[in-house]
């Protein structure tokens, strides 16, 4: 039996390590990008749990909300979020319309939002 025919060459065998590295690097830089997405995806989902919380609050109180700006805070999933509603007067005099924006506290950047209108009587 020739020398050749025993087995692989130290060459083959670093030239398979980082073909097999390199599909592993690949398949690391998914499973990071994939939980970025995850996380990213459930602040924008409790932001608007909120923000829809105290758009109805606001529907269903029996006082018609004070037209102007309103700030407060909440906690939702162990995390404190600052919501920001504006009141304001609509074309038609019976109907108000409520925006409610949601971020988090250490945060000004907007993760949810919901608009909603309320008749007058």
């Amino acid at each position: 039996m020739s020398r050749r025919a025993e087995g692989f060459t130290l060459i083959e065998l670093l030239v398979a390590l980082a073909v097999f590295s390199l599909a592993v690097v690949a398949l690391l830089n998914l499973a990071g990008e994939n939980t970025r997405a995850a996380v990213a995806l459930e602040e924008r989902t409790f932001a608007v749990v909120v923000a829809e919380n105290r758009a109805v609050e606001l529907l269903t109180q029996p006082e018609l909300p004070t037209l102007g700006e309103g700030r407060g805070a909440e906690t939702a999933g162990d995390r404190t979020w600052t919501w920001t509603q504006q009141i304001s007067r609509t074309a038609d005099p019976a109907v108000l319309r409520i925006d409610v924006r949601v971020t988090r506290a250490d945060s000004d950047r907007t993760l949810g939002e919901v608009t909603v209108f309320r008749g007058r009587g």
